[in-house]
């Protein structure tokens, strides 16, 4: 019997994007870190976003990179209609939810208190709901009536500025959702209004460390790639159609950005991090295997030099990345990872790193080169929400020194 969920993914994307935008130092809504949380929770079979799309242009072509299908509320001229793609999402998921037997597990992505109805019902058609939200633009109503909820500066890929480094977020004339709330819910929502001006994506945080080629061991350049990821630099014409955005970035999937390159052992220990906290029981290598093809399903042992899955395992596992048990069936064994370091062990390890680049390095790399020792290295584990926010811990626990180069124009770590 398949008992794997089969989930259904719902965007209220003003209140994410907004959000993200007023409450995360002005930084761009990314749904790659939710699709990868979502991806060891099970099969994704339904993706739909809602939002009147004129008011983010930017953003159309990232989601379409992602198969989400941008459902269309255009706002009549002269009228406000604030309601109307939080209408069209409550009535779709209903809809799915009678239709659509098979899917198992519903998942509403907003902090607007207006859903926890929507999930009270679903809960009650005996659907699994999870919930999706910035933190800070998330109503406290919500998160209590979904199974579980995730808040979106919490995943695993959102590097969020530090307060002390972000720029002041930018305003307009749209007082959106999860602007100026207190305690979350819809909040003022200007009557008329104005085009929201999305962020530039060389305004983006990105963090160097996360966009270093991969360079470890014997699977270090044998990844075949077709092109190199492309710098998504070019201004969009702000009256290009939907229809035309889509079928550009089907027909240059190619030369879009594919995001951070991180190394497979790092693939491979975050991917496995994640199934170990969301699963009750033991991760088997077939589980494992199902679930990096989802988080990229041009996946391939042999990609990496491998004959099969099962070797690959065994390579990581001579190397202490991962450590091998036996499974309930032959040729399946369990995987997990080895036992957690604490913080302490995290800044001695940070300290080791640094020392043995000549006894300072900038920051900008070294979550790479922490990684290349530890691939389950999550300073989010540790409970910090960004690596700068973790090399602070570490100077104040006096593991390194930091301190701020301007001829670098970055942060330099110094071991002690």
């Amino acid at each position: 019997m398949d008992t794997e969920e089969r989930l259904a993914v719902f965007l209220d994307y003003e209140n994410l994007a907004l959000g993200a935008r007023d409450h995360l130092g002005g930084m761009q809504f990314d749904f790659k870190p939710i699709a990868d949380a979502l991806a060891v929770r099970g099969r994704v079979v339904v993706r739909r976003a809602y939002a009147d799309w004129s008011y983010f242009d930017e953003d159309r072509r990232m989601l379409t990179r992602h198969q989400v299908e941008l459902i269309e509320m255009t706002q009549r001229m002269g009228a406000s209609r604030k309601n109307a793609a939080d209408i069209k999402m409550v009535v779709d998921a209903i809809e799915m939810a009678f239709e659509r037997e098979y899917i198992t597990t519903f998942v509403m992505c907003t902090g607007d208190s207006d859903f926890s109805p929507l999930v009270h019902k679903l809960r009650e058609l005996d659907k699994k709901v999870i919930g999706v939200g910035v933190e800070n633009s998330t109503s406290r109503l919500l998160p209590p009536a979904c199974d579980e909820f995730l808040f979106y500066d919490r995943l695993e890929g959102v590097d969020v500025p530090d307060e002390s480094e972000a720029s002041a977020p930018k305003r307009s004339g749209r007082g959106g959702k999860g602007a100026g709330r207190s305690g979350g819910g819809r909040g003022g929502r200007a009557k008329t209004p104005a085009p929201v001006e999305a962020p530039a994506e060389a305004e983006t945080p990105a963090p160097a460390e996360e966009s270093a080629p991969a360079t470890s061991g014997a699977t270090s350049g044998t990844r075949r790639r077709k092109k190199a990821p492309a710098a998504e630099a070019a201004v969009e014409p702000a009256a290009e159609p939907v229809e035309s955005v889509v079928e550009t970035d089907l027909e240059q999937e190619d030369a879009a950005p594919a995001g951070e390159d991180a190394t497979m052992e790092v693939r491979v220990a975050q991917t496995l991090a994640d199934l170990q906290a969301s699963t009750s029981g033991s991760v088997t290598a077939s589980m494992l295997k199902r679930t990096l093809v989802r988080k990229d399903p041009t996946f391939s042992e042999s990609d990496y030099g491998f004959r099969t899955f099962g070797e690959f395992l065994r390579f990581l596992a001579d190397r202490d990345f991962v450590v091998l048990s036996d499974g309930p069936s032959a040729g399946d064994p369990e995987v997990a990872l080895p036992a957690q370091q604490d913080t302490e062990g995290a800044f001695e390890l940070l300290r080791q790193v640094v020392r043995d680049a000549g006894g300072s390095a900038p920051l900008s790399g070294l979550k790479n080169e922490v990684r290349k020792r530890r691939p389950d290295f999550s300073e989010k584990a540790l409970g910090y929400r960004g690596f700068l926010q973790f090399a602070k811990g570490a100077a104040a626990a006096g593991a390194v020194a930091l301190a701020w180069d301007d001829d670098a124009d970055d942060y330099l770590l110094t071991a002690s």
